[in-house]
């Protein structure tokens, strides 16, 4: 069983060898992932089609104020109609040309309709504002998106050096516990170890290969989703910069993270400009109780051979237009446009509030995260003098070896685990600035 184990675990190391040697290798520090995030995401792009649709929608909301002109034309060709003229005709002697109906078979005519909206009860004004204001909305929630992307990016990157530390942990405890197989065996071989604490030994050196095992899957996902998320070959190994977890980051007090929220989150700006629109568009539905007056002008030309024939009719005037049945159709489209306003206002008050909270939790864990360091930091210590102790014990038979190997364990688990916070505390303290709606900013470390 121990040599198939071998076998196995030695096949798996070389085929992995020969993988990342095929691979291409590239070092990647925190700021170039974050501009390749930025450039390369989906979302963002998604993003940017809709900002260009909203733009769009402004633009045709300013065309409205110009004029509109309609031109339509017709040939139509008729059957020999009968035409009965009713009205009095004089009769001429002589030899001139006989009176009589002529025959029409065939007419044409052509129209030219201008109208230039003069006032129109505030509705184009009013629609030119509110598409202004959704479209700035639809910036900010751009840049809003953008921190996320960039929040994500740091998760992911920090993500990608904790699996690497795993592996780089197993793989120096996996070389440990292996040469102390080898010690063993050979004290086992002159009658020097029971044959049981080998076992044991081989025991551990197995659960640390199959630990390692797991910690090198975890990398290679970890390499996977930030190769995604950049936009590189999938099969590119990154190297990400170790230095990245010992920052020393300057930290302000609670209340100044909310006032700082509540100013300079995206969210919270984009609702409320969707606010300003919606009572922009109460505005609008009222006004259409209003009449719409513009100026209008005309050409018409027609040709009916043999009977008639228009040229040069124009005409130009005013129009006024008012829809009656607004007075007791529109009062159902105010309230409508009144209650979207006033969702709005509870949407905000609930939005401050959640981000109140989410300020709140983002600044307890940091906290929490500098405490974890801390605590972790003396475990180590503590780790690293249990097993100096036990092994000395052991080494005078005071121990034994499951008492050495369970201390080695934990000598293991206190470096995974401070070297785990400290990654966890650049996310968290990146989350802090996200939920302040600071993360794109300058930050001084």
């Amino acid at each position: 069983m121990k040599v198939r184990l071998k076998f196995v675990w030695t096949t798996l190391a070389i085929s992995l060898a020969s993988l990342v040697n095929a691979q291409d290798k590239r070092s990647l520090s925190l700021n170039e992932a974050i501009d390749l995030s930025i450039k390369n995401s989906k979302e963002l792009k998604i993003n940017r089609a809709k900002i260009e649709q909203a733009s769009a929608a402004v633009r045709e909301a300013l065309d409205r104020r110009l004029p509109d002109a309609k031109v339509s034309g017709s040939y139509l060709y008729l059957s020999n109609p009968s035409i009965d003229m009713k009205t009095k005709t004089s009769s001429s002697g002589g030899g001139g040309n006989g009176g009589g109906t002529p025959k029409v078979n065939q007419a044409a005519y052509g129209l030219l309709n201008i109208s230039m909206p003069v006032y129109a009860g505030g509705k184009i004004r009013y629609g030119i504002e509110s598409s202004k204001y959704l479209a700035h909305a639809q910036e900010l929630d751009a840049e809003n998106n953008k921190e996320q992307v960039i929040e994500n990016t740091i998760e992911a990157y920090v993500n990608l050096y904790k699996a690497g530390a795993a592996v780089t942990l197993y793989n120096e405890n996996l070389l440990q516990a292996q040469q102390r197989v080898k010690d063993f065996a050979n004290l086992e071989q002159n009658g020097l170890l029971a044959r049981n604490d080998l076992l044991k030994a081989q025991l551990q050196t197995s659960n640390v290969e199959l630990a390692l095992l797991d910690a090198r899957n975890n990398w290679e996902l970890a390499n996977v989703n930030m190769n995604l998320m950049l936009g590189l070959p999938q099969s590119t190994v990154l190297s990400p910069d170790s230095t990245v977890i010992n920052q020393n980051f300057t930290v302000q007090t609670l209340d100044g993270y909310v006032q700082s929220a509540l100013k300079n989150r995206k969210d919270i700006e984009a609702l409320g400009l969707r606010k300003q629109a919606a009572d922009v568009g109460v505005k609008a539905a009222k006004s259409d109780l209003l009449p719409n007056i513009a100026l209008t002008g005309g050409y018409v030309a027609a040709d009916i051979p043999k009977l008639l024939a228009i040229t040069n009719a124009v005409n130009i005037g005013v129009g006024v237009q008012y829809n009656i049945g607004s007075l007791w159709k529109n009062k159902a489209k105010v309230e409508e446009a009144e209650g979207r306003s006033r969702e709005l206002q509870a949407t905000q008050e609930l939005m401050n509030d959640n981000i109140r909270l989410q300020v709140n939790k983002a600044y307890l864990n940091w906290l929490s995260s500098q405490k974890k360091i801390d605590v972790y930091a003396k475990a180590i210590e503590q780790a690293d003098e249990n097993y100096r102790i036990v092994k000395n014990k052991y080494a005078n038979s005071l121990a034994t070896l499951t008492d050495l190997l369970e201390a080695d364990v934990a000598q293991l688990q206190a470096r995974l685990n401070y070297s785990l916070a400290k990654a966890d505390a650049v996310v968290v303290y990146n989350q802090l600035l996200e939920a302040s709606g600071t993360l794109s900013q300058p930050q001084t470390k």
